[in-house]
Parts: C-alpha cells; sequence; structure tokens
C-alpha cells in the first residue's frame, strides 16, 4: 500500500428524492415510513491509483464524477465502501465551495489552510506565493462575495496547488478563467506532475484530459465502466455520447467488457480493410469502405517525411438514404490529442443527398506541416439532422503514421511552421 495514493473498494453512494419538501417534513415527523426515492449516485466503484498518476476522469452530466471526487476529498460520506487515502488531499471543486463568502480573500486563505493541516506560520509563510499566483491585486483584503468567477477561481487555485498537497483533485474549475491564468495553470500542473503529486483531473476537454493524463476513467450512470489510457477512454466516450437510447444499455455492457487497453499492435494494411487500433461504430446506413494512403508520387505508404503532401482517399458505399451527409478527416499526436480537425461543412462543399446503392470516392490532399513523431488520422462518415449529429460510419485511429525528418532541421514541437532564419551579421 506505500505506492498506492487513493484505494477505493465498492464504493456507492445513495441520495434520497423527494417529490414535494413536506414529504421531507412528513418522514421527520412520522419515522419509520420511507418517503423518498432513492438514488444511487455511484455503484460499486473500485479504484486504484498509484503515487505520482495523473488521471482523468470523464461521464456525462449526472454520471457521477463530482461525486465520486467529493467521496475521495471527504465531504461526502459513502453509503457502501471502503475509502483510503493516502496524503493530503487538496481539492478545488464546483465553483464556490470551500470560501467562506463574508470572509476576505486572505482569511480564507489560512481558513482553508487550517483546514488542509497547515500551522498558522505556515501559511505565513505560503502567503506571498498564493497572492503572487492568483494575483488579483487589493481584492485580496475584501469579503469573497465581491469577486468575479475568474477571480475566485484564482484564488481558490493558488490556495490548493501552494498547500503541498500530496493528491490534487480539480473538478471543472480551470474552465472559469481567463486563456492567461488556464496557461499558468497548466504549466504549474506540469511542475506538480514532475514532482510526484497524484492529480485527479476531471474535464469535459478531452484534448486536455489526454494531454495531461496518463490514464483516464469513464462513468456512466453511476457506474465504472471502463479505465484505461486517455485516447481509448474518450473514443469509447464519444461513442457513447452519440449513442441512441436503444442502443445505449448494448454498449454499456459492450465497454464493461473492454479489459483496460485495447491491442495496440504496430501491423498495418495499405487499405486499411483492418486496423487493430481501430475503434469503428455508426448506424449503417453507409460504410467506409476503403482508406488508401498514399504519397505525392502516388505511392501508398504510411511513412512520411515533414512537411511532405499526403493524399488520403475513401471510398463510401450508402446503404440506406442520408439526407444532409458529411464527411470528416482528423489528424491526432501519439497522446490522442487533435492536431487538425476537417470536413466537407468547414469547408462549405455541399455535399447532396446520397441514396442506397451510391459509391462515393472522397479525398483529402494536405501537407504534413507536423514535426517528425507519431501520429493517427481517424474518418468520420456522418448525417446532419439539424442540430443532431449521427454517426454513420466512424473509424478512429484508422491510420498510423510515421513522419520523419528531411533535412538537417532539428526544430522540435508539434507543428513544423518551416521557419526560414536569416542571420545578418554587422561589423563594427
Amino acid at each position: 500500500m506505500s505506492e498506492i495514493a487513493i484505494s477505493l473498494k465498492n464504493i456507492s453512494k445513495c441520495f434520497k428524492r423527494y417529490s414535494r419538501p413536506i414529504e421531507r417534513l412528513k418522514e421527520m415527523l412520522l419515522p419509520g415510513k420511507s418517503r423518498a426515492e432513492l438514488f444511487w449516485a455511484l455503484r460499486d466503484i473500485n479504484l486504484e491509483l498509484r503515487k505520482g498518476q495523473t488521471v482523468g476522469i470523464v461521464g456525462q452530466n449526472g454520471s457521477g464524477k463530482s461525486t465520486l471526487l467529493q467521496i475521495i476529498a471527504g465531504t461526502l460520506t459513502p453509503t457502501t465502501g471502503e475509502v483510503v487515502v493516502n496524503g493530503r488531499v487538496s481539492a478545488l471543486l464546483e465553483l464556490g465551495s470551500g470560501f467562506n463568502p463574508e470572509f476576505t480573500g486572505r482569511q480564507n486563505v489560512f481558513f482553508n489552510g487550517r483546514l488542509l493541516g497547515l500551522s498558522k506560520r505556515e501559511i505565513e509563510e505560503k502567503f506571498d506565493q498564493i497572492a503572487s499566483f492568483a494575483n488579483i491585486g487589493d481584492f485580496i483584503d475584501q469579503p469573497v462575495t465581491t469577486y468575479s468567477s475568474g477571480m475566485y477561481i484564482r484564488l481558490a487555485f493558488a490556495v490548493a496547488i501552494n498547500v503541498d498537497p500530496d493528491i490534487l483533485i480539480i473538478d471543472e474549475a480551470l474552465s472559469v478563467g481567463d486563456a492567461k491564468f488556464q496557461l499558468k495553470c497548466f504549466l504549474k500542473l506540469k511542475e506538480l506532475q514532475e514532482k510526484g503529486i497524484t492529480i485527479l483531473f476531471v474535464s469535459h476537454d478531452s484534448n486536455l484530459i489526454k494531454r495531461y493524463c496518463n490514464r483516464a476513467l469513464l462513468l456512466n450512470q453511476g457506474e465504472k465502466i471502463l479505465e484505461a489510457v486517455p485516447n481509448t477512454v474518450i473514443n469509447k466516450y464519444t461513442k457513447l455520447l452519440f449513442a441512441d437510447e436503444e442502443d445505449q444499455q448494448i454498449l454499456e455492457e459492450e465497454l464493461k467488457l473492454v479489459n483496460n487497453e485495447e491491442n495496440s499492435s504496430n501491423s498495418h494494411n495499405l487499405s486499411c480493410q483492418y486496423q487493430p487500433r481501430e475503434y469503428r461504430y455508426g448506424n449503417g446506413q453507409g460504410e467506409i469502405q476503403a482508406i488508401h494512403i498514399e504519397n505525392s508520387r502516388g505511392e501508398a505508404t504510411f511513412t512520411f517525411n515533414s512537411c511532405e503532401q499526403m493524399v488520403a482517399k475513401l471510398t463510401i458505399l450508402v446503404q440506406d438514404l442520408v439526407a444532409k451527409p458529411l464527411v470528416a478527416m482528423t489528424l491526432k499526436d501519439a497522446k490522442g490529442e487533435d492536431i487538425y480537425i476537417t470536413n466537407t461543412y468547414y469547408q462549405n462543399i455541399d455535399m447532396p443527398e446520397l441514396t442506397p446503392g451510391t459509391l462515393l470516392n472522397i479525398s483529402f490532399t494536405q501537407e504534413l506541416l507536423v514535426c517528425p513523431g507519431d501520429y493517427f488520422i481517424s474518418f468520420g462518415f456522418i448525417s446532419l439532422n439539424g442540430s443532431q449529429i449521427i454517426p454513420v460510419d466512424r473509424r478512429y485511429d484508422a491510420i498510423h503514421l510515421k513522419v520523419t525528418r528531411d533535412s538537417t532541421d532539428m526544430s522540435q514541437g508539434v507543428v513544423n511552421l518551416q521557419s526560414k532564419i536569416d542571420v545578418d551579421l554587422l561589423n563594427n
């Protein structure tokens, strides 16, 4: 257990819901008869996180994410099960929790610090560091009721990261801050990761989960249905989001059978009839039958030089009427973070109604303006119904590309901007 930061065994949480406020009063005055409907926010959650891991949690609204974090943070007690947390927990939960609204920012810093186990002297030593990170100026001595949401989250995050936590919990809070402060926060998260701090992170931004987490959990209707590497979990989560109600139960059972990570074989098939890493789903109204990747010379390949032209050719067979079709391509990095997304709608290409039996050829031509590394391409055949997106055939991570250097340019990063550097030496 010395390497375990958090251990949850058979955790469940039940809340009582009353149809009317008077029913709660009747239950209090006439004990012995329950007048409430039981709502299980969590059911039999088992989880073990090692020290130093950064774990992302995803799921639809009402899936139990916030309840789970509150139980780990100790602000909620589980109905059943055992929670073991090794180390000091600092939690940044929903906006508005943790601070006394009548206290000033300064008073709340000391109040929260004492709750987290710091002495008054320790808080005094850290106060300047906290105030500097929050950067809210004279408002530090004003009641937090006068704060904007951005100022509130600045101070709350500054406190959370500067109390020397062993475990940091963040529940979607960083989406409130402005872009400059978000960058500051994520740089600090990187620093905490390097120090070996365990981080639990909830966000609806899938790219943040992929970028900062090395594991991820998918919750649905209070149950943990998948734990795996972030890209795998996000792919499954996306399918769950777009599943019809009649397919929801089937999908949930399918996800529960998945054992951690998918097979990540490096084998390739140039026509992409079989790709072990690929994740595929759709309603069957059409099919992306073949994917062909070639270079500017028309040669089939999965290896390209940086900035070389790549052409992706799709063959699509329409099985049923697709009134408003859309075809998309996404380029991801090795962690699954989206680098480039395009589709026929974004590029104002008017696609006609597609009737059964139609065979469609579509090509995407672009320069791979990325630095050397591993990349994955996803494709999608989609039907639009008003604001509703209906997947017809989605093929996530269908192609694995290798991008190599073609010169002595050792520039690093993700994109390759092909910078031209001119140096003029002026003699004195």
